[in-house]
């Protein structure tokens, strides 16, 4: 932890943690204070279970004990018929980082583990994933205008466990740990045959590892082609390129760079599937637009412009463009498609 601390410069720094009561996340917030961080713990009461209020109510008393912030966060929305635990993870980020943009919190720490990444890795194999996906989770990453840090990934969770039982802390066991309706869960009860053939958490954690540093040297090179290749208008209004440059990039490059922009400009969490990708790229002269990941994709001019999707397909006359562009000049003589127009307008409404 402290090493994590130290090579992101967080000391002194305000995080908040989520913390459910597992091992996991009562080893993160308390080695994250240990290691000199403002700690804010988060607990996000889902409403799943009849004992979740009195489990949140316990997270808040050990946190009082050891004079440690915190704060319950409710998912009072309707639950789905269908997907729950996707549903019950969307909702839980969503409460946590709207806090912390309240707060202005920059970080956001999570109690992931080794066995947690080693999951991940064996989840995303299952599902034909690149290097990007296989190269498992992050220790940091950006969210909702928040980084969010991962300082356990290298971790054992026996380890965390122990670090508890020191102190004399009492951790909760969330039941659908044992569900095995749950991918999740069937993968980590085959961990064990995995092990007696040499491929231990260990073993598949290096192999992450090992891709997420093949992720890093490609996240660059996307890097570079989008400084020097993408226009974005107004951030995230929309973004436009050139659809020949883009395709004649290293298709391991290409598809990154395709699917960041959509994740950018459609505010979703991931990006789409790379086979949806490919088809944008491979399409070339017979490419006529299409719609995904909540954007709109469509050529003029040469050039591959992506906006958001617009549902309603609302529309704009000339009245209210020229309104706009007299707000707006630096927009009213760039030559930009209707759908461009539109996305500004809407974006830079208020």
């Amino acid at each position: 932890m402290r090493a994590f601390i130290a090579k992101y410069h967080l000391k002194g720094k305000n995080v908040a943690a989520a913390v459910s009561g597992g091992a996991d996340s009562l080893a993160l917030v308390l080695r994250l204070k240990e290691a000199g961080c403002k700690v804010v713990a988060l607990t996000v009461d889902h409403g799943l279970r009849p004992e979740s209020g009195t489990e949140a109510a316990y997270v808040g008393k050990l946190m009082q004990e050891k004079s440690i912030e915190h704060h319950i966060l409710v998912w009072d929305a309707p639950k789905p018929q269908n997907g729950i635990e996707e549903a019950a993870r969307q909702a839980r980020y969503r409460l946590m980082l709207e806090f912390c943009r309240r707060r202005h919190i920059e970080f956001l720490a999570t109690g992931h583990h080794r066995r947690d990444q080693v999951e991940t890795f064996l989840l995303r194999l299952q599902r034909g994933s690149g290097v990007f996906g296989l190269s498992g989770i992050l220790p940091l990453s950006r969210r909702g205008g928040v980084t969010l840090i991962r300082p356990q990934l290298d971790e054992a969770p026996e380890d965390l466990k122990d670090y508890l039982r020191q102190q004399n802390i009492r951790w909760i066991e969330d039941p659908m740990n044992r569900d095995d309706d749950f991918a999740r869960v069937k993968i980590r009860q085959f961990l064990p045959r995995l092990a007696e053939i040499g491929l231990d958490e260990k073993r598949l954690a290096d192999t992450a590892a090992v891709l997420c540093r093949t992720r890093l040297f490609i996240q660059e090179l996307v890097d570079r082609f989008m400084a020097a290749a993408v226009r974005f208008w107004a951030e995230d209004a929309a973004a436009s390129l050139s659809y020949k440059k883009l395709t004649e990039l290293h298709e391991e490059v290409a598809r990154p760079v395709l699917g960041q922009l959509i994740t950018k400009i459609g505010g979703g969490d991931y990006p789409p599937e790379a086979a949806e990708l490919q088809r944008v790229l491979t399409a070339g002269d017979d490419f006529k637009g299409c719609t995904l990941g909540g954007c709109e994709l469509f050529i003029a001019a040469k050039r591959l412009w992506i906006v958001p999707q617009d549902k309603e397909n609302r529309l704009m006359n000339k009245v209210e463009w020229d309104n706009f562009a007299a707000a707006h000049p630096e927009y009213r003589n760039a030559g930009l498609p209707y759908k461009v127009r539109r996305a500004l307008k809407e974006k830079l409404k208020d």
